[in-house]
């Protein structure tokens, strides 16, 4: 029975940790509201979903992406993450620096979009 609680109870914990860096993820605070990209950025979606629903994007300095074996991969938080080919944006990229948006949960770090720059 003791067994039986200490399994519940972690099952527990992993699904508050999933819920909670899941209600974590969005932060628009209303910076970019009168940004001429924001109706753009906002519009981005990858095979994965809608880019901003669920992950916040960042740019990415050129030495922490690339394409590699024929896929791309970036470095985030210390460690290369391959990025799934669903996830890359094919559309022209207006706002000219690389982007990724990462969503975090218990299990690690996936990516939901990917939209390379010019790597120059």
């Amino acid at each position: 029975m003791d067994r039986l609680r200490v399994l519940g109870r972690g099952a527990l914990l992993v699904a508050l940790l999933v819920l909670s860096a899941h209600g974590a993820m969005g932060r628009d605070d209303g910076r970019y509201t009168d940004s001429p990209l924001k109706s753009w950025f906002d519009s981005l979606r990858s095979h994965l979903g809608p880019c901003c629903s669920d992950a916040d994007g960042v740019a990415v300095a050129d030495p922490d992406w690339e394409s590699h074996h024929g896929h791309y991969r970036v470095r985030l938080e210390g460690q290369w993450v391959e990025v799934p080919d669903e996830a890359v944006i094919t559309e022209p990229n207006r706002a000219g620096r690389t982007m990724v948006w990462p969503v975090k949960t218990a299990f690690g770090i996936s990516i939901r979009c990917f939209m390379p720059g010019s790597m120059i």
